[in-house]
């Protein structure tokens, strides 16, 4: 069995690396190619291109390295079409998938579109975009599949992967003794994203909250996982936000971090359902640059941007958006959670539950539904 396959910056990478278990089990000589990042080649996946191609963050990078992606997307599209794998599987980065779908199930391919794009928050005209590109959609959210099915899109809720690969009991311990922690440590993640862009835009502000939080708290411990390339950058913002003292960095092991922290400052994205996952409280932020904010605020359908926040159709944990997300701020609500034990277990309650409305065995199910729309 060949497939080709995108996925596109860290969180889609994650998401590809946990589905080639289940189609590694039903096609155990499968070969699948295309755009991945380490994760995914960790799997066996050969990635002709990596995924930190795809990492742009907003209009304002598109439109920056939009001609290198139109190439990107032209070159890999050539080369699928040569090839003739027996489907192509879009794993999120839908601004770059779509279109390649769509010139692929032109040409006769299968198309499937694994997470759907997020039409019941913005910009909800992509529905027909999507109806003209994928043969099938992997949605990883309940109530996505009838909101497709009314444009005429065939779907099929597969749960979301990150519920299976989390435990349901969160490895506190555990994790605390990897990461040298002592059990009475108070302990706060700093998660600002794993994008350039993100870096530039939210992580001096978060830094600069961790600092707050130190003086507020000597003895808090602040963990930031660094994503993979990313290093030089955070090293830079670390020292111009007067942070070194303030933050421990490690690489990687943001679920390890995770599961040991007592709190979180997340970016919005991934990160945040990443953490709801581990039933830890957080403070989500985020901001782009001024154009993509006005593009994006004017395309907004919910009052909501953290994933926790839109799931529970209300904000069970606090969002800082644009220049609400200020140092001052992020500490000031990181403190009151950290001093809150009713809350904290009251919303670990709310996250167990989502966490099992998640859980699906996506791995399998996403396999199934690709083996029925190739026939195979």
């Amino acid at each position: 069995m060949r497939l080709g396959m995108v996925a596109g910056e860290a969180s889609g990478d994650l998401l590809a690396a946990l589905l080639m278990g289940g189609l590694k089990q039903r096609w155990p000589a499968l070969h699948a190619a295309g755009i991945g990042g380490p994760r995914l080649q960790a799997e066996g996946f050969d990635a002709w291109w990596p995924a930190d191609r795809l990492a742009v963050h907003g209009f304002a990078d598109v439109i920056r390295v939009y001609r290198s992606l139109v190439k990107l997307r032209r070159e890999l599209g050539d080369r699928l079409l040569d090839e003739r794998p027996a489907a192509f599987v879009g794993i999120d980065a839908p601004d770059f998938n779509l279109g390649l779908e769509a010139r692929l199930k032109t040409a006769g391919m299968k198309t499937i579109h694994f997470v759907c794009p997020s039409i019941w928050a913005w910009r909800g005209g992509r529905v027909h975009k999507l109806a003209a590109s994928a043969d099938h959609v992997l949605c990883v959210f309940p109530f996505e599949p009838a909101l497709l099915s009314k444009a005429g899109v065939a779907a099929s809720y597969v749960g979301h992967p990150l519920a299976d690969a989390i435990p349901l009991e969160v490895p506190r311990a555990a994790a605390r003794a990897a990461l040298g922690l002592s059990p009475g440590d108070e302990v706060v993640a700093v998660l600002p994203g794993s994008r350039g862009g993100e870096i530039r835009n939210i992580a001096p502000d978060f830094l600069r909250a961790a600092v707050r939080l130190r003086a507020a708290r000597p003895a808090l411990r602040c963990l930031l996982p660094i994503a993979p390339g990313l290093r030089e950058a955070v090293e830079a913002c670390i020292d111009a936000a007067g942070a070194r003292d303030a933050v421990e960095t490690l690489d990687g092991r943001s679920h390890e971090v995770l599961a040991a922290c007592d709190a979180a400052i997340v970016a919005s994205g991934t990160a945040t359902l990443e953490a709801a996952l581990f039933k830890r409280p957080m403070v989500i932020g985020y901001r782009v640059a001024w154009l993509n904010w006005q593009i994006m605020s004017r395309m907004r359908y919910q009052p909501w941007v953290g994933l926790p926040n839109i799931l529970h159709e209300r904000f069970v944990v606090p969002e800082l958006i644009q220049d609400a997300m200020t140092p001052e701020a992020l500490a000031a609500a990181t403190l009151r959670w950290l001093d809150d034990a009713p809350g904290r277990e009251s919303l670990a309650e709310r996250f167990a539950e989502l966490h099992l409305a998640l859980r699906r065995d996506t791995a399998r199910a996403a396999t199934d539904a690709i083996a029925e729309v190739i026939d195979a």
